[in-house]
């Protein structure tokens, strides 16, 4: 076999012309703004360049004034983020959040006692005699669910004072109205009348605290979840167009595709996520897979990004861009 007819294996040439844009990344001639960085992401390729689509389409979420839901794991509230989404909250960017338990554990708790940074490697042994509850590397001494059992238990008198069964939705809101912490999620979301809808409200220490009441206190009381679902499906199809910022994903993300089902499919999408597909779970299913659902809607033009990160990494550069 002669040297050309290998060739022809190694290097096939091409006769096509791309009409794509060239790939090129930032250059770092001159000064440098956080905008000027974020827009070569667009040429950067990889999952810069979705992110740079993130942007573009929360970007167009607002211009079509959209209604924006914001989805979200409890991871989120555990981290530095907890500010991050307190301040969309409070400047009045999001209009619906749906979240887990955990959240709403932590953002009470961090009001009063702060979650300390820790290490990924960490004798979790000697932490449990310490007393200590490790998240990734974010340490949380168990002093803090201490003291959320005393303030929960002194709400819960009040919560179910007059109606014994209420929402998931009634329970962010006034607990969020007995928060005197700018930064608390809660406290915002009830001072600027945005909805946190939570699903599985039992599934944090929030239930084990709820289970507790309910045996030593009042028998009576419980946590009716269809009424948020009701609410969630019927503001959805009032919406004109709805945009989904999905941070993590589970039962939040899930909620918010599947209650915007029911209107045809939500406009936009934008997801944050390390799921994997490839185990077909719903945590790393793409938002092309909810287009198959009727989920999210198909347009000429992208209206929907998966960027596959870690949300500590990008969703401030998203914020910083697209809301401020």
């Amino acid at each position: 076999m002669d040297d050309d007819s290998t060739r022809d294996h190694v290097v096939p040439g091409s006769d096509e012309t791309l009409e794509t844009a060239d790939i090129r990344g930032h250059d770092f001639r001159g000064e440098t703004t956080l905008s000027d960085l974020l827009a070569t992401y667009e040429t950067t390729g990889f999952q810069a360049t979705h992110l740079a689509e993130a942007i573009d389409i929360t970007k167009r979420m607002q211009d079509e004034d959209a209604t924006i839901y914001l989805t979200l794991t409890s991871n989120i509230i555990s981290s530095g983020l907890r500010e991050v989404i307190a301040a969309l909250v409070r400047d009045g960017h999001v209009d619906v959040i749906i979240t887990t338990s955990g959240s709403l554990t932590e953002d009470v708790i961090k009001t009063a006692k702060p979650f300390k940074l820790g290490e990924w490697d960490a004798d979790e042994a000697a932490l449990r005699e310490r007393g200590i509850n490790r998240l990734g590397n974010i340490f949380v001494p168990s002093d803090r669910y201490v003291w959320l059992e005393e303030y929960l238990y002194d709400f819960f008198d009040e919560f179910f004072a007059e109606e014994k069964v209420r929402t998931p939705t009634a329970f962010a809101r006034e607990l969020g109205e007995t928060l005197d912490d700018e930064d608390s999620v809660l406290k915002q979301a009830a001072d600027n009348d945005v909805p946190i809808y939570c699903p599985a409200l039992t599934d944090a220490e929030v239930g084990n605290f709820l289970y507790y009441y309910s045996r030593g206190q009042d028998a009576d009381v419980g946590i009716e979840i269809l009424d948020d679902y009701t609410s969630l499906i019927e503001d959805g199809m009032l919406a004109e167009k709805t945009g989904l910022i999905a941070v993590g994903a589970g039962v939040p993300k899930h909620h918010a595709i599947m209650t915007n089902l029911f209107r045809g499919g939500a406009e936009y999408a934008v997801y944050i996520s390390t799921g994997m597909e490839g185990d077909g779970s719903l945590s790393g299913a793409p938002p092309n897979e909810a287009v198959s659902w009727g989920k999210v809607k198909d347009d000429t033009e992208t209206n929907f990004t998966q960027v596959e990160a870690e949300a500590t990494l990008v969703l401030p550069l998203l914020v910083a861009e697209a809301f401020y």
